[in-house]
């Protein structure tokens, strides 16, 4: 069946419109080949010494390896809490359990600037400023709605008799979310933890305010690059970084695609 004319208008205006998101961000490409010092296009030929430059300086070194672990921690913390309220809030069905989703879902809708300045003053007291716990349980705090989000849509599909009659055969609770709830509800799961893990991995706002030399996240270090020396291994570290979300979607693309032909 062919498409209609409405529907090839609707598919060229989401191109067009992805087009606008992401073309900007490859302007990093050219830049990051520059054989200059400061940041700007290629003219006279290129250059992968900022890309030298990232994978040998210990600072950035440094940096890629403590994004590294607050995001996962931040990830697999997240994909925890959020799995855990997502599945209660499906169980339980009252007239408070949406004023509870919406409660969870705050982090969300909270400008990041009242967040960041929440946390540093809730941190203070409690010796957390500039700390790998301060950060991730920040992120986790961040990140928990997308997965609760994420889990609640495949729940939406999943079949409660599954789980009655898991009950019903002598499973326990535990076992049934293990072995029942869980498996099929795992690419909401797996789509929370990598919306966690990027969140985590690019947020700069709250980053900023809650963390001073002890910890140096990736982010902060490109942003301090270009507002103090400008320095060409941003734009590089910049298409690292696309590079390592493309991979990770159409990784989890390609699991979900070959799953749905199991299925």
């Amino acid at each position: 069946m062919k498409p209609t004319v409405m529907q090839r208008i609707t598919k060229g205006g989401a191109w067009v419109l992805l087009a606008f998101l992401v073309l900007p961000a490859l302007v990093a490409i050219p830049v990051s080949l520059t054989p200059k010092r400061f940041l700007s296009f290629p003219k006279d030929g290129l250059s992968l010494r900022h890309f030298e430059n990232l994978f040998t300086s210990p600072e950035w070194l440094s940096s890629f390896y403590q994004s590294a672990i607050i995001a996962t921690s931040t990830a697999a913390f997240a994909t925890m809490l959020g799995t855990l309220a997502a599945v209660g809030l499906w169980r339980v069905t009252s007239k408070y359990s949406e004023l509870v989703r919406a409660f969870l879902l705050l982090p969300l809708i909270i400008p990041q600037i009242i967040s960041a300045m929440a946390f540093y003053r809730m941190w203070i007291p409690l010796g957390l400023l500039d700390s790998y716990a301060g950060l991730i349980l920040a992120h986790t705090i961040l990140a928990t709605p997308m997965v609760l989000i994420t889990v609640s849509a495949s729940l939406a599909n999943f079949d409660p008799k599954l789980e009655q009659a898991s009950r019903n055969l002598g499973a326990s609770a535990a076992t049934t979310m293990r072995c029942v709830i869980l498996p099929s509800i795992k690419p909401g799961v797996m789509a929370g933890a990598l919306f966690a893990f990027i969140l985590s991995w690019d947020e700069i706002v709250v980053t900023l305010f809650i963390s001073k030399f002890n910890t140096y996240t990736l982010p902060r270090r490109m942003w301090n690059g270009i507002r103090e020396n400008t320095d060409p291994t941003v734009a590089a570290a910049a298409v690292v970084l696309i590079a390592i979300t493309l991979i990770a979607i159409a990784g989890f693309a390609l699991s979900a695609r070959r799953k749905a032909r199991k299925t």
